[in-house]
């Protein structure tokens, strides 16, 4: 551990994570979730060579790359619109992509892009290697055991062939060093790709993933009552069901509606209920304290899983968690809070960014930041080397310094823009002082998704948004192109200046604060610091024992959120942890506990 902090220190770039072997080995690495960096020598070059270099790529426009790029690229951009496969891990949509950003795709590069998803249990994965060919832009989940089995076997084209980085992504080369150097070490030494959420100064912190939204208007007519811990959640949850019983469309309301789509090793909602209240980071099979260092396996008695296990099943049987949650989707999730059928979520992009439409903000109804005043929701500091979430390209692609264009643009600032928010002029523009200002459609769509687009785009906003789903640059990363402002449209001045609405308002005075930001530092936080942690790859055999495991966890957490009483709940988590136990859970557990001392070198090695 010593030699490993070491190193860390020594060569700030590299991966800091298990042990690395040959590419018919298993062991390479995935990286954690974004974390802020102590800043080095290195790291404030960077970020000083960026700084000198902004008026430059200004005047040359948001690609910051002259007419000499523009030159390049009317060379490799087809004559005839081709058609891209995207397969992504990360995608919740199959097909073509539509609407707005299709357009914006077929103007700039004369693509359409087609959109494979790899929903669990599907083996979308498995079929496309075994075929050879992975598609045109490859986008990974995570940097470890499918990214990794890619790679060994040639699966993906390297960035230095044929000089493919620095002709086609030269934005990428000089804004994203350290990010490209993590992959190449995570990848035996040859660059593929590089993880989202990437920014630029290594001190940065991000806004909070745990929003703890709610319903607002009801919220406020049932006198604005403290809440305190999780029970107390749960009464104010009863009460608002007892005031407002019905939702939009006349059917019953719920605290919360849930979805199963994203389970991992466990049951999102319930890992991320320990992620927003207590802090700690989702790690393999159990959670992680990042202020300890302390790894708590899923199944630990008393720990932080079964806690929130059993919090989620007190809703159900309090007739407050929507009985659809296990079978309904992403999209049934969706609708149940663009209905108001649900009165709260941890998250913000599922919660208020869902219900607070225009023609519910008029009603001067509205879901804004709550959280418990016992709660220490964790904040993920922001990182230089970015995610485990990797754009790559596809071996077998026929165009892959097409792909690289593409990718390299999402990485400018028009490009990061574009994708979170519309196309430049048509939906947002920067005015006289540098400023980030949302046009009149602009504004609309941002507040509502289901708003249609206009001036020459078609189809209504949250429709036609990327389907890839991810991201580039982080939102909280400066936007080199605006006067000192993020890609988080909250903090714009255009839009931090002034509420939004009357409910809004209301939710300001009453916190005293102008964000949910603001509001959730001036509370205890458990902060989770950026490292260059990324995860060894598990050996073939406890993968095989890892799947049934995380199975067995996540099918029986389930039963157990649906347990009709007490004793139901308790005999459910003890054939859980029985069943886990005999697949070799303990296996498991050994494996992140291993894991967990990695991850504190690391990050004893960045706070020193």
């Amino acid at each position: 551990m010593a030699l490993l902090a070491a190193a860390v220190m020594t060569l700030p770039l590299a991966a800091c994570g298990g042990e690395a072997t040959d590419s018919s080995a298993e062991s390479k690495q995935e990286s954690s979730q974004e974390s802020t960096q102590e800043s080095s020598p290195e790291a404030d070059d960077a970020s000083g060579d960026a700084e000198a270099s902004q008026g430059e790529d200004t005047e040359q426009g948001t690609e910051g790359q002259g007419t000499d790029y523009d030159a390049l690229l009317e060379d490799i951009i087809p004559d005839e619109t081709v058609t891209l496969d995207v397969f992504t891990q990360l995608a919740n949509y199959s097909g073509e992509q539509v609407g707005w950003f299709a357009q914006v795709m077929l103007e700039k590069f004369n693509v359409k892009l087609n959109i494979i998803p790899d929903p669990d249990g599907a083996g979308v994965y498995e079929t496309r290697m075994e075929s050879g060919n992975l598609g045109d832009i490859v986008v990974w989940g995570h940097d470890a055991d499918d990214y990794l089995n890619a790679v060994n076997k040639d699966m993906l084209f390297g960035w230095e062939e044929e000089d493919l980085l620095d002709t086609y992504g030269p934005y990428i080369k000089e804004h994203m060093p350290y990010a490209l150097e993590k992959n190449r070490e995570i990848s035996g030494g040859t660059l593929y790709g590089f993880g989202g959420e990437v920014v630029e100064d290594p001190n940065a912190t991000g806004d909070f993933t745990y929003s703890w939204d709610l319903r607002w208007d009801l919220y406020k007519e049932l006198g604005y009552p403290e809440i305190k811990n999780l029970d107390d959640l749960v009464e104010v949850l009863a009460q608002m069901k007892e005031i407002c019983p019905t939702d939009d469309n006349g059917k019953p309301t719920y605290g919360v509606s849930l979805f199963s789509d994203w389970d991992g090793d466990m049951v999102m909602y319930v890992k991320s209920m320990a992620s927003a209240y207590y802090g700690y980071d989702e790690f393999g099979v159990g959670l992680y304290d990042p202020t300890e260092q302390v790894f708590h396996p899923a199944l630990e008695e008393g720990g932080p899983y079964l806690e929130m296990l059993k919090f989620h099943n007190t809703l159900y049987r309090r007739d407050l968690l929507d009985p659809d949650s296990m079978t309904q989707g992403f999209s049934g999730m969706a609708e149940d809070y663009q209905n108001g059928t649900a009165f709260w979520n941890i998250f913000g992009f599922l919660g208020s960014s869902a219900y607070n439409t225009e023609t519910h903000t008029s009603q001067g109804k509205g879901m804004f930041t709550m959280s418990p005043s016992e709660a220490t929701p964790i904040s993920y500091g922001l990182s230089i080397y970015g995610n485990d979430r990797l754009w790559t390209i596809g071996s077998k692609t026929q165009y892959p310094e097409l792909c690289m264009a593409i990718i390299n643009w999402l990485c400018t600032p028009e490009g990061r823009m574009t994708m979170s928010y519309g196309p430049k002029d048509v939906c947002w523009y920067y005015d006289e002082n540098g400023k980030t200002v949302p046009t009149e459609l602009g504004r609309a769509v941002m507040l509502d998704g289901k708003k249609e687009m206009s001036d020459g785009y078609t189809g209504a906003f949250a429709d036609g948004g990327c389907q890839i789903n991810n991201t580039t640059w982080s939102q909280d990363a400066t936007n080199p192109d605006s006067n000192g402002e993020t890609y988080n449209r909250l903090k714009w001045d255009s839009f931090a200046a002034e509420p939004q609405s009357e409910i809004e308002a209301d939710w300001r005075e009453y916190t005293g604060f102008n964000s949910r930001d603001e509001f959730l530092r001036s509370r205890d936080v458990n902060f989770a610091p950026a490292t260059t942690y990324s995860a060894s790859v598990k050996p073939e055999e406890l993968t095989v024992i890892w799947n049934q495991v995380t199975e067995c966890i996540r099918t029986k957490s389930w039963e157990a959120i649906y347990a009709k009483d007490d004793a139901e709940f308790d005999k459910i988590v003890q054939e859980m942890i029985t069943k886990a136990e005999e697949y070799g859970y303990a296996q498991c557990v050994e494996f992140q506990e291993n894991e967990a001392k990695i991850r504190k070198a690391c990050e004893d090695a960045v706070s020193q």
